[in-house]
């Protein structure tokens, strides 16, 4: 029911990706340690990493704009005893211009006065041009912009731009000087594709499309002129091709990402074979990185081989970063086994992830050279710590350059030996211990899907360890390694016959009071919480997760969806609101996802989260609490209240309801753009959701995967669009630009 090509924000999509794919938000460690989009260097963080959202930006513009409404007294006169913005200095005001989108500056902003018509302008500003989730830009604000700038514009970003018509990208040809060009999400043809890379002489980055029905051949020779000297190309694959890699004379990175269906929409099964003779061996003797992620399918595994057989041929000497992303089960050929081996002869890494079928019982490590290594994912693979300490840090060998591992479903990545060891098992500190004084620069770091359990040693607990690392920046975890041991010691044995927290009726064994304040929380806490420290000398952190290790998503996108999860673990019982409360000493904290927490009681401590966090963008809920009522919804919305900044929601709760209540505090969100709700047995008012939609105009993509009926589910989006048409036209010329708010709207039984 999605009326664009994509995938929801869920833990899937966001993804479900535990092998580093790209995803959803709630994924087990996908935010934290999936390998990035750009995994080796290159990703622009561009405004939007300055942490303002367009709802900070925009008054900014306006506040210059009434400072320079009259644009000769503005600038000379003082209005009573304030400031006068006009009289900041170039560097100052350049600064405050930078968080302003380039198409309010140049088509806005800069028609105030002389001074700010001269500093919009200014090449600081319109070097880089990012309209990447720019929701407001039409195909005639992109028309003038590309008039008024298009000479001075070096980087352009248009990734996602899906609700512009493909004629937009016909005024990119007048970028003359464009040296780095993202379309990836646009819809372009081949024939647009030659008459705009034709003149584009001076490009040598590039990130694509290729849809069906795209043809190489149909490339002019002045274009495939241009694109043997692009040294880097992303190219996401929705059709079995090489698309334009062959062109690709001159590359040094090649980044892939396979989303290719099995079944055509005739229901048609896909073959994986392409053409022989479309690629050339010695043009990828220059690749110096190769990343690719698939999509779960056969497809995209028999298209990816092709691609590694053409490189195990004849290994480029220069490869530094080797990277693939594949889900499930991807068995190693005789083909990828000679590229490896060559690999393990002729080149040194920098960085490395591979499928767990090629590394699992392999003894690929031990011959693989590194040279200054800054990215390792051994992502559910079955290492031992001692292999760990052995064959990648090489007995505690100085990795100072490492700064992302991650070990996500490595379950015995910190025990000595993986033989007969119980996966509940107490880790071994002294394997934590050398890891974190090898990689002391760590900055990511997932340790998530898997049981770390620490012993009774003072100073060994697995938190402690970790509050070395004074650089992280991003950190995944499972619920149960954050538990004091001496506390959970205190706590009575479960009963071998209790009844596992599963969907149904729940046994009444009494419930402790929660105070609602974070001072009363902090005294009951003990001073000696091993959480509470980590969290307080970790105060930089951007990103972290925490996660019940047996922990699945109703709607994951790269594993079956389970009907009952499995319980938590016994340890992570006594994880509950203070540990959540402890989070928020984490002040420039920006993404969060917490999962299957059973001991959530009040929620007391998302509130605590919402008034301390104020950087917070991105937020995923699930399974919190006892699976059979949803008992944080109070708590839930206060916290909502106080997240302006929030961006991203996702919420996965049976039971879920979403009342008018629940909207009214959602509609303080004034940033928020996405919204995805995964409840089974859920309820939805459809009053409420309008009037959400009507007040958060920031909202591009709304899923709701609830209990209601399938007539209710489209009754409820039908409302919606009709609602939303009157905002999409634009004067003068009436054009609509579908899907800018409301055209997303999924609701699913």
């Amino acid at each position: 029911m999605a009326s664009r090509r994509g995938r929801p924000l869920t833990s899937a999509s966001r993804g479900h990706a535990q092998d580093g794919g790209g995803g959803s938000v709630a994924s087990r460690g996908s935010r934290v340690m999936a390998a990035p989009e750009e995994p080796c260097g290159g990703a622009e963080r561009g405004r939007e990493a300055a942490g303002l959202s367009r709802a900070r930006r925009d008054p900014a513009a306006a506040a210059m704009s009434r400072c320079a409404e009259d644009p000769v007294s503005g600038e000379n006169e003082e209005e009573g005893n304030g400031i006068n913005l006009m009289e900041f200095s170039d560097e100052i005001l350049l600064h405050i211009l930078s968080y302003v989108p380039c198409t309010d500056l140049v088509l806005n902003v800069r028609k105030t006065c002389r001074k700010l018509s001269t500093l919009c302008l200014d090449k600081s500003l319109t070097h880089t041009v990012l309209l990447q989730k720019d929701y407001k830009v039409n195909k005639d604000k992109v028309k003038q912009l590309m008039r008024d700038i298009g000479k001075e514009i070096y980087q352009l970003n248009m990734a996602g731009c899906y609700w512009l018509p493909s004629s937009t990208t016909d005024h990119v040809t007048r970028c003359k000087n464009l040296v780095k060009l993202n379309l990836s999400g646009c819809r372009i043809t081949s024939l647009r594709l030659s008459k705009m890379l034709s003149t584009l002489q001076h490009l040598r980055s590039l990130a694509i499309d290729v849809n069906p029905g795209f043809d190489a051949s149909q490339l002019s020779s002045e274009c495939k002129a241009t694109l043997s000297r692009v040294s880097e190309l992303k190219q996401t694959l929705y059709t079995p091709s090489y698309g334009v890699v062959p062109c690709c004379t001159s590359l040094e990175k090649l980044l892939l990402y396979f989303e290719i269906l099995d079944r055509s929409r005739e229901g048609f099964m896909l073959s994986g074979q392409l053409m022989v003779g479309e690629s050339n061996v010695p043009h990828y003797q220059n690749l110096r990185v190769f990343y690719a992620r698939l999509a779960p399918g056969y497809v995209n595994q028999e298209v990816v081989r092709l691609y590694l057989a053409v490189l195990s041929d004849r290994t480029p000497e220069n490869l530094h970063a080797f990277l693939i992303s594949a889900p499930g089960s991807f068995a190693e050929t005789g083909a990828t086994k000679n590229l490896l081996d060559s690999m393990a002869r002729n080149v040194r890494l920098d960085a490395l992830q591979l499928p767990k079928a090629w590394l699992n019982g392999s003894g690929l490590l031990q011959h693989l050279k590194f040279n200054n290594p800054f990215y390792f994912s051994f992502s559910r693979c079955t290492l031992s710590g001692g292999h760990l300490i052995q064959r990648v840090i090489n007995g505690g060998k100085d990795l100072k350059s490492l700064t992302s591992l991650n070990l996500s479903g490595c379950v015995h990545c910190l025990a000595p030996e993986s033989l007969f060891r119980r996966a509940e098992d107490d880790i071994d500190s002294s394997i934590l211990e050398s890891l974190v004084m090898s990689c002391c620069n760590l900055r990511h770091l997932n340790l998530s899907a898997a049981h770390h359990h620490s012993s009774e040693s003072i100073g060994n607990h697995l938190c402690q360890l970790l509050s070395r690392l004074k650089h992280l920046l991003s950190l995944a975890l499972p619920v149960c390694s954050i538990t004091d041991v001496a506390v959970n010691m205190e706590k009575p044995p479960t009963q071998p016959n209790a009844v596992p927290q599963t969907f149904g009726k729940k046994t009444r064994v009494g419930v402790q009071t929660y105070p609602r304040n974070l001072a009363d929380q902090a005294c009951q806490k003990l001073e000696s919480s091993v959480f509470w420290t980590l969290m307080r000398s970790l105060r930089f952190l951007e990103t972290l997760e925490i996660i019940g290790s047996s922990f699945s998503s109703a709607m994951p996108r790269n594993e079956p969806a389970i009907r009952n999860s499995l319980p938590p673990c016994v340890r992570a019982q006594s994880v509950g609101d203070s540990e959540v409360a402890a989070i928020s000493q984490l002040t420039y904290l920006q993404s969060l996802t917490l999962a299957q927490l059973p001991n959530i009681v009040t929620g007391s401590g998302l509130v605590s989260i919402g008034l301390q966090c104020q950087h917070l963008r991105t937020l995923s809920l699930s399974n919190l609490g006892m699976m059979g009522k949803m008992v944080y919804m109070s708590a839930l919305m206060d916290m909502l209240k106080h997240c302006k900044c929030l961006r991203d929601l996702r919420l996965e709760q049976p039971y879920f309801s979403a009342g008018s209540q629940f909207f009214q505090a959602l509609s303080h969100c004034s940033s928020l753009q996405r919204l995805c709700i995964v409840s089974r047995s859920g309820t939805l008012q459809s009053d409420a959701v309008m009037s959400f939609m009507a007040n958060c105009l920031e909202v591009v993509m709304c899923h709701m995967f609830m209990g209601e009926s399938l007539t209710v589910c489209r009754n409820l989006q039908q409302s919606i669009v009709r609602r939303a048409l009157p905002v999409l036209w634009e004067a003068p010329r009436g054009q609509m630009e579908v899907g800018r708010r409301c055209g997303e709207t999924q609701s699913s039984q």
